[in-house]
């Protein structure tokens, strides 16, 4: 007889926190990262995926309930997006059905949000800056709110006369289209509980109960672009390092919210900018790592567990990045070479990853198989050790691949 699924449930947890506190397990979790790769076993498109939320639902549970993961990633937050998308007009996205093909994910659309001599507006008032300056840029349908009034500074009296521009066509039909998608953020919200009170009863646990970014990435992602943020560091550096500094604080808050209402301490932490290939050590020691260590070592203080995702490569700064709290913290690695990783890291962190994207898309089941043990024996030896993909599941990775990385890590046996 099977266990029951409460039962699956606290197991699968507790496998989890003992490989982030680096001790030994039967096994190692296997947490993999799904977003369209599911659509496979519903035969459906990225724009279906985007648009249908029970369709979306219904197609990683499918997965969850096949691969039999440790944890699933929710899927509703990331992908189902496509009705918010319609009714917002982001200039920061490209999606299926609006300039993508049915079968292309969403893309982001990198910009130059904030301009270099706004560095002050952001620093002085955020909030003001998002709603009157970064939201009118970045959604079409929100341009109009550029001419909102600094409420801020409307007190007294002068609050109630400046809500005569509240009156204007324009900022009353930007006002409606939020209106619009508050309800249907509201619809998402919804199937998203029903879906996590769903793969609780099935006794799976989700993988992340909170989001951030490096302040770095915070900055160069969403508001001064690549090209932006990589003359910044030249032209303005003490300006940005006061905006990261104010990022850090922001991004710590929103993470810590979020586990608390998801009652997760998992916070995901994807890394941009940071690697081997984007910047030297040295601007790396100064601009990148400061902000994002003091980043992890507040979520450590709330009690949270830190798991940033360090894209393409960051082999060289390995050194560096063990200067974290014992035990507390999981790092993602894609393209760094995970076994110099475990020679440097594997007494400080619990190491996520790194089945090759080319090898889960092009490669057989035996291959993948090969790829996973080696990493579970060498990796996962004595503890500390997450199996997922390098990227996670790739959308197109073969359904057998998938499978064979599940049934590795079933079939393990501790020595």
């Amino acid at each position: 007889m099977s266990e029951p699924a409460n039962v699956l449930f606290e197991e699968r947890k507790q496998r989890i926190a003992r490989a982030v506190a680096l001790e030994p397990s039967e096994r190692p979790p296997f947490l993999p990262f799904m977003q369209f790769f599911p659509k496979q076993y519903v035969d459906a498109t990225h724009q279906q995926m985007m648009y249908d939320y029970e369709l979306l639902a219904r197609a990683h549970q499918t997965a969850i309930l096949d691969l039999q993961p440790d944890a699933y990633n929710h899927p509703l937050p990331i992908t189902a997006l496509g009705p918010l998308m319609d009714i917002l007009s982001p200039n920061i996205f490209q999606w299926p059905g609006k300039k993508l093909t049915a079968d292309q994910p969403y893309q982001y659309v990198e910009g130059e949000y904030m301009k270099a001599e706004e560095y002050d507006d952001f620093l002085f008032d955020p909030t003001d800056f998002m709603w009157r300056i970064f939201l009118p840029r970045a959604y079409q349908v929100l341009e109009p709110l550029k001419n909102l009034p600094y409420t801020t500074g409307s007190f007294y009296t002068r609050f109630m006369s400046a809500l005569s521009v509240f009156s204007r066509s324009d900022i009353a039909n930007a006002f409606q289209a939020l209106s619009r998608a508050s309800e249907e953020a509201s619809s998402l919200v919804d199937q998203g509980a029903r879906f996590a009170a769903e793969m609780k009863r099935l006794g799976f646990p989700m993988q992340f109960g909170g989001l951030a970014y490096a302040p770095f990435d915070y900055i160069g992602d969403l508001l001064r672009g690549t090209h932006g943020i990589f003359l910044d560091m030249f032209r303005c550096p003490d300006k940005l390092q006061e905006a990261m500094n104010k990022a850090l604080k922001i991004q710590v808050k929103g993470a810590e919210a979020a586990c608390q209402a998801t009652g997760n301490p998992y916070v995901f932490i994807p890394l941009h900018k940071g690697n081997d290939r984007f910047m030297s050590i040295d601007q790396f020691k100064t601009f990148y790592w400061p902000t994002l260590k003091k980043l992890i070592h507040d979520l450590i203080d709330r009690d949270l567990v830190p798991s940033p995702f360090w894209e393409s490569e960051c082999t060289s700064r390995l050194e560096i990045i063990a200067d974290v709290p014992p035990r507390k913290v999981i790092y993602m690695f894609e393209g760094t070479d995970i076994f110099r990783a475990k020679e440097v890291l594997g007494d400080v962190v619990c190491i996520r990853g790194n089945v090759p994207a080319p090898l889960l898309c092009l490669g057989t089941p035996d291959e993948v198989k090969d790829y996973c043990r080696t990493l579970i024996q060498k990796i996962g030896k004595n503890g500390g050790f997450i199996l997922d993909g390098g990227v996670g599941i790739p959308d197109e990775t073969k359904l057998e691949n998938a499978r064979a990385m599940a049934e590795v890590v079933r079939d393990f046996k501790a020595d």
